[in-house]
């Protein structure tokens, strides 16, 4: 809860339980940011994640996954085994506080062990519980097991990530474990308009292949307008400066030359032609060349031209494409980027992980926020905030916690227990 001098922020009246694994821990992390008091609710022993690195100074150690601290600062800790009688019976009083439910089981697992929906919800009528599993509560799918990589497959994005004429290939990072999480976050907020509004909670139910079905890009436009299946084109680069190029210190996207989007073609060329190296591009026959390209003249070639117009334009623009590739290829990123921004020319930075943490733009707004970690003896540089509130600003207010951390804190401060009664249970392996 917010004190009086503090800032309030938007969910700092919420209460979150936190069962999720990796699929559902983002959508929790979510809520904490934005002031929610999320309890994460590990099994004795820790959540699996904690064993995912990198770790802290290479360290492999529960308490030094780099992995759990991104996805679970601003949450309190706390161990429970709800397969127990005794962690059922602890965890139904831990939902009489809450607003929020957040898990990731298999469907039917908690109405197994008597902690569904319905039982829950007799115990808090307005609790709202938000499960995410790979394909949804029912159906034919419901039951099969769904890591991230099984996700992307079926949901059709990883159809769309590779190269042509290869096999498909897995986009980098847990994308359908974050599609899931913000879709679910979104669904908990709406949940929580409409219990403020009528009293009532409900259950927010999430299939990853649902919320990354639509993520296609523009796969859906390519079959409502030409009825074709879009195909993967990795790097392919079928105008000249549009795609990825190589520069001196890494790679830059280039977007120029699209119709309606920054300066044209003709503004790149003569970029190059001041630097001594567009060749014959800056003569009066390739200036003419240019004014044909057009949005018309796109749709000519991409969207069923005749085979001749093809075979005449994109050997113009290979030879084009070439001396680009040259010209990109003497210069650094922020070069390209500065200067091509000053022209009107769309020229983006392809950032490594270092290149964000310098930044100029990001750390000129403050954008990390660095945590202190004192069992580290350091602070922790974490990223900011996806969006900014005036009034309710987002803040890291915690470190991640420790496995069991605020046991003591919740058990015998919130639910009454005695230091006896606690170490009994920790001696049974409850908690």
């Amino acid at each position: 809860m917010t004190s009086p001098t503090q800032t309030p922020l938007a969910l700092d009246d919420i209460r979150v339980l936190d069962l999720a694994g990796e699929p559902g821990m983002y959508c929790a992390k979510l809520l904490a940011d934005l002031g929610a008091d999320v309890i994460k609710v590990e099994p004795p022993g820790g959540e699996p994640a904690r064993r995912i690195g990198p770790f802290y100074h290479d360290e492999v150690d529960h308490n030094k996954s780099l992995y759990f601290f991104a996805l679970n600062s601003n949450k309190r800790g706390m161990t429970l085994d709800i397969a127990t009688a005794d962690g059922q019976a602890l965890f139904k009083r831990l939902v009489a506080k809450a607003d929020v439910l957040v898990e990731t089981f298999p469907p039917g697992y908690l109405d197994s062990i008597d902690l569904g929906y319905e039982t829950l919800s007799r115990i808090k009528p307005d609790i709202i519980h938000c499960s995410i599993t790979g394909f949804g509560q029912w159906g034919p799918h419901s039951h099969y097991q769904a890591p991230d990589i099984v996700a992307v497959a079926m949901s059709g994005v990883m159809y769309l990530a590779g190269f042509p004429g290869e096999a498909p290939i897995r986009p980098y990072g847990n994308q359908a474990y974050y599609c899931a999480s913000i879709q679910a976050a979104s669904g908990i907020l709406a949940a929580l308009l409409h219990r403020d509004r009528s009293g009532q909670g409900q259950q927010v139910e999430v299939s990853m292949q649902e919320a990354l079905s639509i993520n296609q890009e523009t796969a859906m436009q390519y079959w409502d307008i030409r009825k074709e299946v879009r195909k993967r084109i990795g790097n392919e680069r079928r105008m000249p400066g549009i795609g990825v190029y190589e520069c001196q210190d890494g790679h830059v996207m280039l977007m120029i030359g699209v119709p309606g989007f920054g300066a044209p073609l003709p503004a790149l060329i003569q970029w190059m032609g001041e630097k001594g190296v567009a060749q014959e591009l800056v003569t009066e026959e390739w200036q003419e060349v240019f004014k044909q390209i057009d949005m018309r003249l796109v749709a000519q070639l991409f969207f069923g031209a005749d085979e001749e117009l093809k075979r005449t334009w994109m050997a113009r623009f290979a030879h084009i494409d070439v001396l680009v590739e040259e010209f990109v290829a003497k210069h650094t990123k922020q070069e390209l980027y500065e200067q091509g921004q000053a022209r009107d020319l769309l020229v983006a930075p392809v950032s490594s992980p270092k290149d964000v943490v310098d930044n100029p733009q990001l750390n000129y707004r403050r954008w990390f926020a660095t945590v202190e970690h004192p069992e580290l003896t350091a602070g922790i540089k974490y990223p900011g905030p996806p969006y900014r509130l005036a009034e309710t600003p987002w803040r890291i207010r915690r470190r991640p916690p420790l496995i069991g951390e605020h046991n003591q804190e919740v058990y015998c401060g919130e639910l009454g227990l005695s230091q006896e009664q606690l170490a009994s249970l920790s001696a049974a392996g409850v908690v």
